[in-house]
């Protein structure tokens, strides 16, 4: 049978993380996907919400254990740290210095280059369960499902990525 020939690839990638590398890698991966044409998805778990967090606080009612994960997180994608090479915060604004200096764009940018690109951004609803995390906490523009939603991206797609 051969394959339709309209059909875009598809490209998944579950950020998992909430370093900020690591976030930046995603995004550049989804804009470089969807700039070729590719349907994708991020699916934004555990740690990886955090980077979709709104930089200001957001009055919105929490138990006391929802409170407490809400103050230890970092707060949107301004606020993220490294994977290695953390130095007690100072490393994210070298790393910052260094990606201006190149002319590459920031998080925030590249959050916004994707979502002007059409790529999904899908967070994780049980994940927001067990942290405590709001709707009215993450950016405008995100869509909310369960795993099975992101399942049903990924079991079509051909590059479905862990980061």
């Amino acid at each position: 049978m051969m394959e339709n020939q309209n059909q875009k690839e598809k490209t998944t990638i579950v950020l998992f993380s909430g370093d900020l590398d690591k976030a930046i890698a995603a995004f550049i991966i989804a804009n470089g996907a969807a700039a070729y044409d590719h349907d994708v998805t991020i699916f934004f778990t555990f740690w990886g919400l955090n980077t979709m967090r709104k930089n200001e606080i957001v009055k919105v009612k929490k138990g006391f254990l929802e409170k407490m994960f809400g103050w230890m997180m970092p707060r949107g994608a301004k606020k993220l740290g490294l994977s290695k090479m953390n130095m007690l915060g100072i490393g994210p604004e070298m790393i910052k210095h260094v990606m201006k200096k190149h002319n590459a764009l920031t998080l925030p940018q590249l959050i916004e280059l994707a979502q002007e690109q059409g790529v999904k951004l899908v967070a994780c609803t049980m994940t927001m369960d067990l942290l405590g995390l709001k709707q009215e906490e993450l950016i405008d523009g995100m869509e909310y499902a369960g795993v099975a939603a992101y399942l049903g991206d990924a079991t079509q797609a051909k590059v479905n990525l862990f980061i």
